[in-house]
């Protein structure tokens, strides 16, 4: 198979295309990313040079860009990630949210529609998105199914809500082979530390304030992002077309508690005294429009196709601390920015 991963430079895409060209020797990857600010080739260096990997640099958005590409490699699949996913960035900047995860999103559907030329025998387009799209949860009360009426709250979830709606229409209208998955709050190594973990890991280190909206009583569902990465695998080769499939950890967590377990752990693991980093925690103004509480029921897919996620939650986090540790020059080129020159100039800009 001849696979278009989008955004593949960027968190969650770089693992998908880590696993993808790890254990499909067979398929040719290539991996699609603006290399916005999000997109980080240091985070795909290890896939250098493989057989079966290649990198491509371009807009989702730029239709004629998109049709080069397709007639350049002639995908059979589509695995999108693409897009624009920090909820702070998109209530400053909403329309480049629009634009991205929308306009790109059609774009992207329209050109594979084009391309397979209505003959889609072995085809996939398979759309990557979130659980922000089915809007907030009172606290303790139910889950997110795949049922579950749509309700988004911020720029960047109604976006994403567009993008599905624009995947599910290209299915019901023009036949178009679609799955699209949505998923809960990833955590794991290479996350741009604008999130919450990594942020709170690097501050944490650097004695820095540990920033909490509200009262820290936020409830998100956190995933080790390679047991995301898995399950797009299984969805993508065992999915059924058309489908929708809800990804979550079963791991529910106040902010303020995730917030405590990350301090003890990373204090453990810098050899600093018990509760020392909890000192830094500093209760901030709430974030405009701050959804109380998400929560995935992803028995579809474990009953299904058999995915359940592999790490509890200490674990992974244990892990992703240690990565953090290790990988400080990685942390250090983003924080400062040097990360943006890295192959700056190999790469036309489009």
């Amino acid at each position: 198979m001849k696979i278009l991963i989008t955004g593949g430079a960027g968190f969650i895409g770089s693992h998908v295309a880590r696993w993808f060209v790890e254990n499909y020797p067979e398929y040719s990857i290539v991996n699609l990313d603006q290399l916005t600010y999000a997109g980080n080739l240091e985070n795909v260096r290890d896939l250098e040079g493989r057989s079966n990997y290649r990198f491509e640099k371009g807009d989702i958005a730029d239709l004629e860009f998109i049709r080069e590409l397709f007639n350049k490699h002639d995908f059979d699949g589509v695995i999108h990630l693409a897009a624009e996913s920090h909820v702070d960035r998109s209530i400053t900047d909403p329309l480049i949210f629009v634009r991205t995860n929308v306009m790109g999103t059609g774009v992207l559907l329209q050109v594979a529609k084009e391309h397979w030329k209505d003959d889609f025998t072995g085809k996939k387009f398979y759309h990557v998105s979130t659980d922000e799209v089915y809007g907030s949860l009172e606290l303790g009360g139910g889950f997110f199914t795949e049922e579950t009426a749509y309700d988004p709250k911020s720029p960047y979830s109604a976006s994403k809500a567009g993008s599905d709606h624009l995947v599910r229409a290209y299915g019901h209208t023009f036949g178009l082979p679609i799955v699209i998955s949505n998923c809960s709050n990833n955590y794991g190594p290479y996350q741009f530390p604008e999130k919450l973990i990594p942020l709170f890991i690097n501050n944490i280190v650097n004695n820095k304030p540990l920033p909490v909206y509200g009262e820290g009583i936020n409830v998100r569902d956190w995933l080790y992002v390679v047991d995301h990465a898995r399950a797009i695998d299984v969805i993508f080769h065992q999915g059924k077309l058309g489908e929708t499939y809800n990804i979550g950890g079963h791991n529910e967590w106040r902010n303020i508690d995730l917030i405590k377990v990350l301090c003890r752990l990373t204090d453990e693991k810098l050899a600093r005294a018990a509760g020392s980093s909890e000192q830094l925690i500093t209760y901030v103004k709430d974030r405009a429009g701050h959804d109380l509480r998400y929560a995935i029921d992803a028995s579809k897919l474990e009953q299904e196709l058999g995915w359940k996620p592999s790490l509890q939650f200490e674990e992974g986090l244990g892990l992703t601390i240690d990565w953090y540790l290790k990988n400080k020059e990685w942390l250090q080129n983003v924080t400062s920015g040097t990360y943006r020159q890295y192959y700056e100039n190999q790469y036309t800009k489009r």
